[in-house]
This record gives C-alpha cells, structure tokens and sequence, in this order.
C-alpha cells in the first residue's frame, strides 16, 4: 500500500472510455494524485479538460478501432497545450503504426501519429513474451513526467514495445534483453506515454502520476 496521501484536486483531467481501458485502477491512481477525474466515452467532454489520459489494454487494431471517434479530439488536444498521456496500449497508439497488426492479419493499421515512429514486438527467442513483471526506468531524456524516478521499478504487461523515429523521443529506457523505449514524447513534450503501467506501480506509479497532474494544473 502507497505511504504517500492523497492530495487536494489541483486539476481537471479526463480519462477516455474507448472499451479497452483498464479504467478503474487509472482513475483510482489519479484521484489520489490529485485529479478530479471524469471517464469519458464522449469526444466532446476534453475540449475543456486540463489533462486527457489515454488508457490501453488489448491489441493495438482494437484498440485504434474502438477509438476511431476519438482520433480528430486527440489530436486537437496534441495541437493544444493539455497534457496527452497514453498509458500501454494507450502510449503504442500515439504512434504511426505497428506490427502486431499485420502479425494479426489485420494490414497496416493507422495509429494517431502524434509520435513518429511505430512499435515492435520482442524478437530474442531467448526472452519470456509478454514481458511480464517489475522492470527499472533509466532516465535518457529529461521531463517533469519523469521526475525523481531514475533507477525505479514500475510494473509490465506487453508485447510490443514503442521505436520512435527520433531518439530524442525516448525519455526513459528499461533493459529487457536489450533497452527498449518505456517512456517516449513528442517534440513539444506535451504528448507523452508509458509503456508500463503507473496506477500498478506502486510509490513510483503514483511519484509518476503525481508529476503528470502537476503538469495538468500548469497547462
């Protein structure tokens, strides 16, 4: 159990509900980072959120799919100053594309492309897939999303991990076989993601969740 309180609502954020979302625990971790949170299956309700958060659990396909009626809202929230946080599945779909859905057979599929660059998946025979379980955050690049984390543990459930175009995109790497992106952004910093979950990562999840409302209440 976290030995950090909860905090006063310093910020306005909205978490969208596109149906694959682990929707519970993130909007739990929130509220206790300090955010009034709505869960949102209406494109309409950001435009006036401090902060969007953008869950993800399942396959990338599905996942940008169901989402489908989002791609224009987020992206104008990209355009904007609010805070864009993908979390797993939520941060590969920040991306332009991946290869998990043409290993589905579903062609290529269009990810929001607001980070150039696409996601792979683990190809060393030798690794367990999915990667599974606690893993350290090594910090590349600094960011406030990021703050106080360097050398902690967050927890994994994936596949597929984000290769940006750009390394300067990559904020934090995390070793599995070899060093994958964990953390990656845009140019403006605005638009972020992990590919780790925050709301199960314990003191580091809420250190991290802490740092993005911040972030939201100075948007």
């Amino acid at each position: 159990m976290s030995t950090q309180s909860p905090r006063e609502t310093t910020a306005d954020v909205v978490v969208v509900d596109y149906g694959l979302g682990n929707l519970r625990s993130v909007t739990r971790g929130l509220e206790r980072a300090g955010a009034a949170v709505e869960v949102s299956d209406d494109p309409g309700d950001i435009d006036d959120a401090d902060g969007v958060v953008l869950p993800g659990v399942g396959a990338f396909g599905d996942g940008m799919e169901n989402a489908g009626p989002f791609r224009e809202a987020l992206r104008d929230v990209a355009a904007s100053d609010t805070p864009l946080f993908g979390i797993c599945l939520g941060m590969q779909m920040l991306l332009d594309t991946s290869e998990e859905a043409d290993r589905e057979g579903q062609g290529d599929v269009e990810g929001l492309g607001l980070i150039p660059g696409t996601n792979v998946r683990f190809d060393d025979p030798d690794l367990k897939v999915p990667h599974m379980g606690w893993n350290e955050l090594h910090v590349e690049h600094d960011h406030p999303l990021v703050a106080g984390v360097e050398g902690e543990y967050a927890y994994f459930v994936h596949s597929y991990y984000a290769e940006p175009d750009d390394p300067a995109h990559v904020v934090t790497t995390t070793d599995y076989g070899a060093d994958f992106a964990s953390v990656v952004t845009n140019d403006d910093g605005t638009v972020f993601g992990t590919q780790f979950h925050p709301e199960k990562s314990g003191e580091t999840g809420l250190r991290i969740l802490r740092n993005y409302v911040d972030l939201c209440a100075k948007s």
